[in-house]
């Protein structure tokens, strides 16, 4: 049975309505509609979406990764004037998404037109996009469109992404000296670490004594890292420990903390630690 997209006005409230109806015709489904006490203001039928057609979507292109967050503060701000304005909703996303340049934001604009074309909503067609529109920005957009404010709901959003964008350039910005110092100081300690401590190995294999805990650590830790070994002494190279020098490991450190990073926030409980941390 086909499927009306139709426009309307409750007579008992005077709001305006935007709904779908199963019908086998249009004079059908506006009798239908009418029964409800709505007023039809338009009515068209629905059309099936490329995706449900199983057909090629035009305009869009491969595009890997999510949408920068630039682009789609960019995009907000421009949605909201066009709103202001008064522009119909799918006009100004069809009107934008022509604007864009290939890639992961024309292609949800393009989605999101078609879904709305098909008749959801325009949270329900942003919601289709994740790597786009997350779950906040949804649910920004539903409450604009439940409290019939949406042109004010989009200006808000795009002024909290502008200084949300400003926030982080600071924080990047402050982070370069701390992350340069600390690049510096590690870059001294493997140093002295593979170059300096080994030659004070060779001093303390000659007295012959034992050295203190912390002195062996010491020992052992500058060993890992210029050789692999430990444990070793004059021609004895010792226990292997790593396949290759230690310090050929040491560009992958800040990935490997990223990545434990990463895995730590994919949790609820990691990343509410982390954020109060």
């Amino acid at each position: 049975m086909p499927t009306f997209m139709f426009e309307a006005i409750d007579a008992a409230t005077g709001k305006e309505i935007r709904d779908t109806v199963d019908a086998t015709n249009e004079n059908e489904a506006q009798a239908t509609i009418r029964s409800m006490g709505y007023m039809v203001t338009k009515i068209k039928a629905q059309k099936a979406s490329a995706s449900a057609a199983g057909g090629k979507k035009p305009g869009r292109t491969f595009a890997l990764g999510k949408v920068k967050q630039k682009e789609l503060t960019l995009f907000t701000r421009q949605l909201s004037i066009l709103q202001d304005a008064g522009l119909p909703i799918l006009r100004s996303l069809k009107v934008l998404a022509e604007m864009q340049k290939p890639g992961g934001l024309k292609n949800a604009l393009l989605d999101t037109c078609d879904e709305i074309e098909g008749g959801s909503t325009l949270s329900e067609a942003m919601s289709k996009s994740p790597k786009c529109f997350d779950r906040l920005y949804c649910n920004m957009i539903r409450a604009g469109e439940a409290g019939g404010a949406l042109e004010v709901i989009l200006r808000r959003l795009s002024e909290f992404m502008e200084r949300a964008s400003a926030l982080r350039r600071k924080v990047k910005g402050a982070l370069v000296y701390p992350i340069v110092v600390i690049s510096v100081a590690v870059g001294i300690l493997s140093f002295i670490m593979i170059t300096i401590v080994p030659q004070f190995k060779t001093i303390f294999d000659d007295f012959g004594t034992t050295l203190p805990p912390m002195t062996q650590v010491l020992i052992d830790i500058s060993s890992i890292l210029s050789t692999g070994y430990v444990g070793g002494s004059g021609d004895d190279p010792g226990r292997q420990v790593l396949p290759l020098p230690g310090w050929c490991f040491i560009p992958l450190v800040p990935f490997l903390f990223m990545w434990f990073i990463k895995i730590v926030r994919m949790n609820n409980y990691g990343a509410m630690g982390w954020d109060l941390f």
